[in-house]
């Protein structure tokens, strides 16, 4: 087992994993699971929710935008219809490339490396907190002079700091051109979609859990967009975003252009 693979602490990644049906997690993981979910009955729901978000951003960015490349960064364990799987349906030499460091994601990267042969699907160890490094070997299968979809679903919430969640946007974003997109999620207390129930759920999170995790309110969500044209519906519960009749979960959702 790789040494840095822990199973006496409940993990993020694996703690997603089984809240959407997977395999991929432990004892540890299940057991803080199913007491998140005590706290907050609704965390299932945002897992399949930011999960489905995911789908119809990569389909619309494929089909109507015809973007090409993807920057999923914060992969997480491989589940169905990851975001390769998604594009290259639509057009099958779209080149993805995907980030974590989480070490029981890199253990599974081998199931995300399987594209199309027109295309290119390729994983990259590395942390969201450092951009330059992502970009740098991102750069070995994307044209970063043409545009790429940049995904950052459920990971600046990891990035504690505001300032600092805020530059690492910045610097991804400074580094695609004009055409590119901004797809992003975070959690939120806000009570106008639900945020209430996170509360009592993160800090639990955060003291029997890892990595530690916080939540935004819209004005800073929408913080992440500065400079970016927003693309309808806007900022709204990822659950809704372009499936209007979706209950809400405490989870904010967006798709951006680069002007």
């Amino acid at each position: 087992m790789n040494d840095r693979i822990r199973t006496d602490i409940a993990h993020n990644a694996r703690v997603w994993n089984y809240w959407l049906g997977g395999k991929d997690n432990y004892p540890v993981d299940r057991a803080v699971g199913d007491r998140v979910t005590a706290l907050h009955p609704g965390i299932g729901a945002v897992a399949r929710a930011d999960r489905a978000f995911l789908g119809r951003a990569v389909t619309q960015l494929t089909a109507e935008a015809g973007i090409r490349q993807f920057l999923d960064i914060g992969t997480g364990l491989p589940t169905a219809d990851n975001t390769h799987e998604v594009a290259q349906r639509i057009a099958p030499d779209s080149r993805i490339v995907y980030v974590d460091n989480d070490p029981i994601v890199l253990t599974h990267a081998r199931a995300l490396l399987t594209g199309t042969p027109e295309g290119a699907t390729e994983y990259v160890d590395a942390d969201a907190r450092d951009p330059e490094r992502i970009l740098a070997a991102a750069a070995g299968t994307l044209d970063l002079t043409r545009p790429v979809a940049v995904l950052i679903l459920g990971i600046l919430n990891f990035v504690l700091d505001l300032d600092e969640a805020r530059a690492v946007v910045r610097t991804l974003m400074a580094a695609v051109p004009s055409g590119s997109y901004l797809v992003v999620t975070h959690p939120t207390y806000d009570p106008e979609v639900g945020g209430e129930a996170n509360v009592a759920a993160m800090e639990f999170w955060n003291a029997n859990a890892t990595p530690p995790i916080t939540a935004r309110s819209r004005a800073e969500f929408a913080s992440f967009l500065d400079g970016l044209d927003v693309l309808e519906p806007g900022i709204v519960s990822c659950a809704r975003w372009r499936a209007p009749e979706a209950a809400d979960v405490a989870q904010y959702g967006a798709v951006a252009r680069k002007p």
